[in-house]
């Protein structure tokens, strides 16, 4: 979601921080802006159009210093405005116009839950609030607590902040100097090389700061960080006696995809990584000659056989690879699994079993509600836990005993596309190892599963090979307002998946349902104008999804069917067919997900809808 970047150092870092916010722009955002300490005062550009304009402006108005701060906001509380984009300032009651040039400067992801509480109390000190934002209320809280000591104000006003920050900050009386904080969201420390003038830097992302430092710090939750010139300080707050104390934290070297964003020949973000997928999954399963539970780390074997049930936590098209890996797990591995949305079940009542294997899943291993359902299950007593995810270094795969690290590679675009079909393989190996721990995987049917997801890589590309038929009814699709999806058994999670993704680029309104559900209420939505898609595997459901698709057919809906060679479903008026390469047994979800995603990002460009950034969406969803 949003992205943070600070520096301290002897040289302008403006340049450093304006292509920091470039690497961070897929996440998402609605405005961007830089601070910097210049000629003894604070001074910032902010814009609500992209980070290249934010630059032109700095320029324009010689923004340029050796200590500084840039931020992109995804609005929270706030409308996407100038007054309410960071960098916010603070002015001491009587000291400062409230328009005048400030005394901290401060950036922040996150939301503060008992902000309005804290704007009441500052409000009634004489501070003047000229945003709708919650950050502002931290910017003035330091203000409030400074005595001289910017660290000391900064962990002094932490200690009143409720619920998820990761912020940055400078004062005016103190050049040189920038402080970070962060509780329940991402924050890292860069340290400088030699060549950057004794500099070091924050950002919510390491990618933020790729070709820059290859040294990275990822702050624990508490951590505050007090950069200066060629030196810097980690401290938390000792539970016991409530002060601060410095700690040491490991510096790694992390190499960030400083290439990923490159677009190439491709049109979006989106379309290059539909067609990555071939090579995402090929590289997600490198090295892989056998199904053991150590692929998921040392101790999963003591771990999966102590276990009797699987939670899975996670949210979005997580959400619904989880719920294809229920099917998996129960059918394979005979293991009793629930999936839950992560944004909800820490809410709810739930019966805690010790013998649960806890599995989240995330593309960034930032998301803060499956972060938060994880902690929650933890609390419960549930500490068997293990995550799917595409950051090695991320705080998911930090936080959990175990993991499995897809090898996607950085996605730009904020709809997930190879991130799921490389979570869906690395879900169908966990149900692989689980059944043979189990006893309930033979070596033979290790072998022929092995095979087929060796094989998979060629027949993704053999899908991808449809796209001109898939184009053609997009042209279609472009023209309507609604559309229904249909599955049956593990194919219904991708049904949900396909409408997720239509709904997200192209803004088309669509819904998804077992096909069996049609008669008990969403028949009443076919018309003729309603296109109802329809995911037809040649499997044991298949009669029964027939008899649906007459049921829309008698009600003169119109049918697009993405069906296996061998089903016999023949292309008419009123039913399109788009057939399939071949059947895939238990891996064809991840095929019949393919086309659903080219249907959609073909129907956005057709509709001329901004496919990578869709509005109201951020690709990391880093806050509550």
């Amino acid at each position: 979601m949003c992205g943070i970047v600070g520096a301290v150092s002897q040289k302008d870092i403006v340049p450093i921080l304006i292509e920091g916010l470039k690497r961070l722009e897929y996440r998402g955002y609605d405005s961007c802006g830089v601070a910097v300490h210049q000629d003894g005062q604070l001074r910032r550009a902010r814009s609500t159009s992209r980070v290249a304009e934010l630059q032109t402006l700095a320029a324009q108005d010689g923004v340029a210093a050796g200590t500084g701060i840039a931020h992109t906001r995804w609005a929270t509380h706030g409308v996407p405005a100038v007054h309410n984009a960071h960098p916010h300032f603070s002015h001491g009651p009587g000291v400062d116009a409230p328009q005048g040039p400030g005394r901290v400067a401060l950036v922040h992801n996150g939301i503060i839950e008992n902000h309005d509480e804290l704007r009441a109390e500052l409000k009634g000190r004489g501070y003047v609030f000229l945003s709708q934002t919650d950050t502002e209320v931290i910017a003035h809280l330091v203000d409030l607590f400074y005595q001289g000591d910017l660290l000391e104000a900064v962990q002094q006003a932490v200690g009143r902040l409720k619920g998820a920050y990761a912020i940055a900050v400078f004062h005016r009386d103190e050049p040189h100097r920038v402080v970070g904080a962060r509780e329940g969201s991402p924050l890292v420390l860069g340290v400088g090389r030699d060549d950057y003038a004794g500099a070091h830097f924050l950002a919510s992302d390491a990618m933020a700061l790729a070709g820059v430092t290859d040294q990275i710090v990822y702050l624990e939750e508490g951590d505050v960080v007090d950069l200066q010139l060629g030196r810097f300080w980690i401290s938390t707050r000792n539970a016991e006696t409530g002060r601060f104390q410095t700690v040491e934290r490991e510096v790694r070297t992390v190499h960030a995809h400083s290439g990923a964003a490159e677009l190439g020949p491709y049109r979006h973000y989106m379309q290059k990584e539909i067609f990555e997928q071939p090579v995402a999954i090929a590289n997600t399963l490198d090295a892989i000659t056998s199904v053991t539970p150590e692929l998921f780390g040392d101790g999963a074997y003591r771990v999966f056989k102590d276990i009797d049930s699987v939670l899975i936590l996670a949210c979005g098209t997580s959400f619904y690879a989880g719920s294809t890996a229920k099917y998996w797990l129960e059918s394979i591995a005979k293991i009793p699994t629930n999936v839950e949305i992560a944004s909800e079940y820490r809410y709810r009542d739930s019966v805690p079993n010790p013998r649960t294997l806890v599995v989240t899943i995330s593309q960034s291993g930032e998301t803060a509600d499956t972060l938060a359902a994880l902690k929650h299950a933890r609390s419960l007593g549930m500490l068997h836990t293990l995550t799917v995810c595409n950051v090695a270094t991320s705080a998911m795969v930090r936080e959990c005993a175990l993991s499995f690290i897809t090898r996607a590679g950085a996605e730009i675009g904020v709809a997930s596309t190879k991130a799921f079909t490389t979570q869906l393989v690395g879900l169908f190996l966990l149900t692989l190892a689980l059944a043979q721990t189990r006893g309930h995987l033979t070596d033979e049917q290790e072998a022929e599963h092995l095979k087929a997801l060796r094989h998979l890589p060629v027949a993704v590309q053999a899908v991808l090979a449809l796209e001109p038929q898939v184009i053609a009814w997009s042209e279609e699709f472009a023209r309507k307002e609604n559309a229904l999806f249909l599955g049956r058994g593990l194919h219904y999670p991708i049904a949900l998946e396909g409408a997720l993704k239509l709904k997200e680029i192209s803004y088309i309104h669509a819904e998804a349902y077992p096909a069996g559900e049609l008669k008990h209420g969403p028949l009443a939505l076919v018309t003729a104008q309603m296109p109802v898609v329809t995911v037809a595997p040649n499997d044991t459901l298949l009669e029964k999804l027939k008899s649906n698709m007459q049921e829309v057919r008698a009600r003169g809906g119109e049918l697009f069917v993405f069906a296996d060679g061998d089903t016999k479903i023949e292309s008419e008026p009123g039913l399109h067919v788009i057939r399939m390469p071949e059947h895939y047994g238990a891996l064809s979800p991840i095929l019949h997900t393919v086309p659903l995603q080219l249907l959609a990002y073909h129907t956005a460009c057709a509709r001329g809808t901004d496919v990578d950034k869709p509005r109201n969406l951020a690709k990391s969803v880093t806050v509550e």
